[in-house]
């Protein structure tokens, strides 16, 4: 039986114990808060500093690891990953210079750029406000604006949802020209947003089903941005909105990157490469790379993966990925989330969660806990972030909501909210007639299809 080492505690790592523990591997996890759903799988479980790379080593060290999976961004730009490599454990994650794909938006654009992979919007890079009130002029009322490093998805700011006038936009820029940080300046993309991430050993990419996130807080993609209320992918493995040109665009953008990643830092990308890409009317562009599983993405993809999780990521540790078979259920599925009201902006902090298993278990639905506690014997305790995500899966996106929506019935409390639109025919409508009308005479898929 493999050991594997699981770094991280939310939803995504449990989801990630769930299918290493189904494909016969003993999993220990070294978390950052007491998941019940991570405890009642694992052979061992302690709390500790995720990004401190001793610490990791150590604790693999002590349950023996063969193997470990990082689940989380900011080990991998702590350097986790190559001291797990340098204690000869096989390692799913990059090393710290590859992760900068994510870590540092300004290398993953001139990365594109230099390897002449398509798919990047115009951009610039900046670390004073020099040259930034033209940039702006040039742009017009469509521009973004980039922190050029990890901020817990909060760097990122839109001109007309976060930046309401070239004003405000420069007071961001010299926030972070303040603060000694780089940022980009980037052209604001218009279309539908898409996950398309792929198992990577350096060479071999398997490309997992494409996935919308839906990052509004509220219903009818309100509100604030957060971390992801919820998620769906369709039985197709492509999305209604999207053609098999798109599709096969962003495989091969992604195919581009890990070759250009392998030549720019002289090492393998072994992990998983995640896109975040946007229909638009010029074809699939690329809005950002992350270094890991998306959260909730991961629960999609892994809810219909058919083929054994471990010797997947075996094969990515080890640069074997192309032996293994890799597959995929022809099933949609569907992940809402559970979240304190409030979350985005400022959440509830006396919240109760009630998990009622038996109703959870007779609707089918798989639920994952995220930023909860558990101490042993107590009761379910929630943070400030997502608290608990329900997935459904079927033959038709309907039937994927409805076991969803079932199996929230099964999760009650006080000062809770959900996204319950998330894959419903209305929001599915919508996204496609919003690519219709960019495309004009390019032709997409109806709903259901």
């Amino acid at each position: 039986m493999t050991r594997v080492l699981l770094l991280g505690s939310g939803a995504r790592e449990h989801a990630i114990a769930r299918a290493l523990c189904h494909s016969g591997a003993s999993v220990s996890c070294f978390a950052s808060n007491l998941n019940p759903g991570i405890m009642a799988l694992a052979a061992g479980f302690e709390l500790g500093e995720l990004n401190a790379p001793q610490a990791v080593v150590d604790f693999a060290t002590r349950h023996r690891a063969e193997l470990a999976v990082i689940g989380p961004e900011a080990p991998l730009a702590a350097g986790v990953a190559d001291a797990l490599r340098a204690a000869g454990i096989a390692t799913v994650g990059p090393d710290r210079d590859l992760a900068r794909i994510e870590t540092s938006k300004a290398f993953a654009r001139d990365l594109l750029v230099r390897h002449g992979i398509p798919g990047c919007p115009r951009y610039r890079i900046f670390d004073a406000l020099e040259g930034v009130v033209d940039w702006l002029a040039e742009l017009g009322d469509g521009y973004v604006v980039k922190y050029d490093g990890l901020a817990g998805g909060k760097g990122v700011k839109v001109a007309g949802d976060h930046l309401h006038s070239h004003a405000e936009a420069l007071d961001y820029c010299r926030e972070l020209a303040a603060s000694g940080g780089r940022f980009v300046v980037e052209e604001k993309l218009i279309g539908e947003e898409f996950s398309l991430m792929s198992f990577c050993d350096g060479e071999t990419l398997r490309h997992m089903p494409a996935v919308q996130d839906h990052k509004r807080a509220l219903e009818g993609d309100r509100g604030p941005n957060t971390g992801g209320m919820g998620s769906y992918s369709d039985t197709s493995h492509s999305l209604a909105f999207l053609d098999d040109e798109d599709i096969s665009t962003a495989h091969a953008i992604n195919e581009a990157a890990a070759a250009a990643l392998h030549a720019e830092c002289g090492a393998p990308y072994r992990g998983f490469l995640y896109g975040g890409f946007i229909a638009t009317s010029d074809g699939p562009k690329l809005i950002e790379y992350n270094a890991r599983l998306g959260d909730p993405e991961a629960l999609n993809v892994l809810e219909i993966l058919q083929s054994d999780f471990l010797p997947i990521c075996e094969g990515m540790a080890t640069g074997t990925l192309g032996d293994c078979e890799v597959a995929f259920r022809p099933e949609a599925t569907v992940c809402k989330y559970v979240v304190p009201e409030g979350y985005g902006v400022q959440p509830r902090r006396d919240c109760t969660l009630v998990i009622d298993e038996e109703r959870l278990a007779a609707s089918g639905a798989s639920l994952f806990y995220a930023a909860v506690n558990q101490p042993s014997g107590g009761t379910l305790e929630t943070t400030s972030s997502r608290a608990v995500a329900v997935v459904g899966s079927g033959a038709t996106l309907a039937a994927a909501e409805a076991q969803c929506e079932a199996g929230l019935t099964g999760v009650s409390g006080r000062g809770l909210h959900v996204r319950h639109d998330i894959a419903t025919p209305p929001l599915l409508a919508q996204r496609v007639t919003h690519m219709r009308q960019l495309r004009g005479s390019r032709v997409v898929p109806t709903v259901g299809a």
